[in-house]
Formats: structure tokens, sequence, C-alpha cells
């Protein structure tokens, strides 16, 4: 090697990205293409890449939603909606969409607006990432934990399990954990960690038979934690050991810190009709009075057989009872029922295998325009590792792919 080609190798600039999850990889591809002189670098603590990429969705890769406002976007986070402002403005959902068109993969739209690619498979996201890693000559360094990152002039150095590395930026996408020891070099950095809780869970409700109807679902049902503001509108899930459905996932996640506070205990009220409140109920069921056909047998407001059923029998009307015989007090019982029916959660499930976060870097401590931290130069942020979380729907990977597009945008400047 002769002395100059030694010289323009000692030139070349190092960006070392921390995790191989979707915003690792969508800021490392995007590094390399900003700054294709430089040696980009992934280090990944497990032996795993692109984990949440392949279950999402049901392994269908839930790429992004069909929400192209952002000032409506931005409302599908109940954390970091003030700060995802700016980040949407540099990159937004048709970004997303265009980046991986460009890249031969087209998405299409589900009814509820979320976005897939048209080949149904999260494998069709993953080897796009693959690809475009092997195109620009990303290093891909699996089972190797950053231990510490430290300032050393103009430079950063960087203790893995395995070496030490010398960079001229870092962007961590580590996403999110529930242990804070995840996060101890970042501690050791200066920052804070905010309280790390779940989001986007189901409900337990281990004390009541409604269980038994696991499978059955309303369209338009409001969920409310008692004693609380939270409420929210959408589909309800029956499942076998509570609620679950929409409308659930994004109570859990907008009241994540509440049902904290509360231990998981709370008493949750289910409007099976949606939005009718119960003067309105007791009209609409007072136009059934003069029939003769048995109530169990008449299920109003779209609600399943099995469901009203059930619900008939928990207001204390007999199931050999016709509309004719029903008595204003039982009508008034149903009435409540139907539009403030009541359980007592002790406890959550974790919803499917896609584990959600709130908590991580505290907002307060990154420069949005650059997605640069405010306590070591250098140091970039994307994903969740952020004190930032969606709810269900693609909003996650949205804040993923925008967030690591600045990082990568700015690692050099």
């Amino acid at each position: 090697m002769s002395n100059v080609d030694e010289l323009l190798m000692n030139d070349k600039k190092t960006i070392i990205v921390i995790g191989a999850g979707a915003a690792g990889f969508f800021s490392a591809i995007n590094v390399a293409i900003n700054f294709p002189d430089a040696k980009v670098i992934i280090l990944e603590k497990t032996n795993k890449i692109l984990s949440k990429v392949k279950i999402s969705g049901g392994g269908r890769c839930n790429v992004t939603n069909h929400c192209f406002e952002n000032n409506e976007l931005i409302k599908n986070y109940p954390r970091g909606e003030k700060e995802l402002r700016q980040v949407f403005s540099q990159f937004s959902v048709q970004d997303t969409i265009d980046w991986f068109l460009k890249r031969g993969i087209k998405l299409k739209v589900e009814p509820d607006g979320r976005m897939f690619p048209e080949s149904n498979s999260s494998e069709t996201v993953i080897n796009c990432f693959l690809s475009e890693a092997q195109k620009h000559d990303i290093d891909i360094n699996l089972s190797e934990e950053v231990l510490s990152i430290e300032k050393a002039d103009d430079i950063l150095k960087i203790k893995s399990s395995k070496q030490t590395y010398t960079a001229d930026s870092v962007i961590c996408s580590i996403g999110g954990h529930n242990q804070e020891k995840n996060y101890a070099f970042l501690k050791q950095c200066g920052h804070t960690i905010d309280e790390l809780i779940p989001s986007l869970f189901t409900l337990n409700l281990p004390q009541t038979n409604i269980k038994e109807l696991m499978g059955l679902s309303v369209k338009n049902g409001t969920v409310k934690v008692n004693g609380t503001k939270h409420q929210y509108t959408g589909p309800v899930l029956i499942t076998h050991w509570g609620l679950s459905g929409p409308a659930v996932l994004k109570l859990s996640a907008f009241a994540a810190y509440d049902f904290y506070k509360l231990n998981y205990e709370a008493g949750i009220s289910v409007n099976w009709t949606g939005t009718l409140n119960e003067e309105q109920l007791k009209e609409e069921l007072s136009l059934q009075l003069g029939s003769k056909s048995l109530i169990v047998n008449t299920p109003l407001f779209e609600i399943p057989k099995r469901l009203w059923e059930y619900l008939v029998l928990r207001s204390d009307i007999s199931n050999t009872k016709p509309w004719i015989e029903l008595g204003k007090k039982q009508l008034n019982k149903l009435a409540q029922v139907l539009c403030n029916d009541v359980y007592d959660m002790k406890g959550k499930t974790t919803f499917k295998e896609e584990f959600v976060t709130a908590g991580g870097i505290n907002l307060k401590e990154v420069n949005f325009k650059t997605m640069e931290s405010k306590k070591v130069p250098h140091l970039f942020f994307c994903g969740e590792v952020l004190n930032i979380d969606g709810i269900t729907g693609g909003f996650n990977f949205q804040n993923a792919w925008s967030t690591a597009w600045i990082a990568a945008k700015n690692a050099l400047n």
C-alpha cells in the first residue's frame, strides 16, 4: 500500500450505528447514501437483526399508515407529538412510500389505513435492507454489545464487548426496552432515561365470565378507565383473558402512565353501543316495547347475538322475557349495562410480540432538527430509544424511518 493510499484510508470517516433494528438499518443505509466515502458499521448486541420488522403486522410488516396530514399523524403518538411535528415535516409518510418504491417495494393500503408491502411479507423489507447494506458495504457485527461511549477531542470512542472503535459520529437506535440497564452507557454519557413502562397492551379481566365469549367483537365500542380522563372509541375484541382491539390498545398507550400508577388495577367501563348515552338508549329500547319477541333473540346496536344475550342476562332480565313484558326498572338497567358495563382490570397482557415501551431518552436532551444529542456532540438518536411511542397501525415504524433519515442526513455535518 502506498503512503497516499494509507493517508486516504485514514481520512475515511466512520459512523457507527448501535442496533440492527428498523431505525438502525434505515439510518445506516441513508448514511451510506448521503456520505458514500464514509465507513458505516452496525453493532448489534444480540445475534438477530430486524426482529420487529419480521413479526410486525403478523409477519407482513406494517410499514407505515396512510395518514398524510402531519397535524393528524402526530395525534397517534401519546409521547412525542410536539417533537414529531418538525420531524415529519422533514421526512413524511409520502417520503417513506417513495423511498421503498424507489427500491422496488410498492406499498398497499388496507381499509384501516395500515400500509403493507404488496407482497404481504416482511421478508420483502428485510431483503431490501440487507441488499442495500451489501450494496453500500455496511458492516453488520452481531453479538457485540456497546459498553461505553466517550468523547475524545472531536471524535467518539466506543467500547464494545469485543473491541474499541473510534468514530466521527454514532447513531444510537437500540429500540425500546423494559429494563434501565440496557441504557446504562447512555446514562454514563449524561442522558436522562425517562421511566420505562409498557405501552400497547390488552386488559386482563380475571373475575368475569365475559371471557367465555372470546373472539366476539363490536365495531364501535367506547372503553374508559374510570377515575381518569382516558377513553377511546373503536373496535373492541373479547379475548380469553379480557379485552383487546384497537380501542383498548389506543387506551393502553395514552393511559400508560396512569395504568402504571394504578398498578394495572382499575375499573374499566365499556359502552357497547359506541357513543349513545343512557337517555338515548332508553328511547331506542322503548321503541321495542310493543314486540312479543324475546329480548335475548333481538340484538340491537350491531351487538353480536351471543354478546347481546350475555348483556341481557347481566341486566337481570330472564331469557324467556319478551319486550312487551319489560318493566321500566329493567329497561333502565339494560340501558345502563349497554352504555356503562363495568369490569375490574387486574393486570395486563403484552399485545402479541410487538412490545412497545413508553420511556427512554428524555426528549428535551435531543435537537429534533438534526436528532443530535444536546449532551454529547456527534451522538444521534432515532426510533424507540427516544421517549416516543405510537399506537398500533404503522406509527412506530414511521417514527423510526423519519428520525433515522434525519440522523443520517446530519451524521457528518
